[in-house]
């Protein structure tokens, strides 16, 4: 099933250490809605979170980014990565949540980023 224009999740790209660092906070914790799809991209730099359409007209957590997708290539239902280069699905569509709460999210990917702070300042 292809998604397009208004209904189509917008996509939050965070750098790879903090997002599986936030993958991890909301699984453990198992917050409300836990974590919906999310992407890689092929040279491991980034990873995408899916979530409702509408988020990135009020997305402004430094350090990542939010877009919106429009529908472009996302494929849903069969797990079948979007039509971008060598991405590919960390957790593909049939085995998670729709979408990733932003609000869920943002909260995780603070906590990841204080986390990884911390561990950097202890070497």
């Amino acid at each position: 099933m292809a998604v397009a224009g208004n209904d189509a999740p917008d996509l939050v790209t965070v750098p790879t250490r903090q997002g599986l660092e936030a993958v991890d906070i909301i699984r453990r914790a198992g917050r409300a809605g836990g974590v919906g799809p999310v992407l890689h991209d092929g040279s491991g730099d980034t990873l995408g979170f899916l979530v409702p359409p509408g988020t990135a007209d009020a997305w402004d957590l430094p350090g990542s980014a939010c877009t919106q997708t429009n529908g472009r290539g996302m494929r849903f239902g069969d797990a079948v990565p979007p039509a971008t280069g060598a991405t590919g699905w960390l957790l593909p569509p049939d085995a998670v949540e729709p979408v990733t709460d932003p609000a869920v999210l943002r909260e995780a990917l603070g906590e990841a980023a204080r986390l990884i702070e911390a561990a950097d300042n202890c070497r």
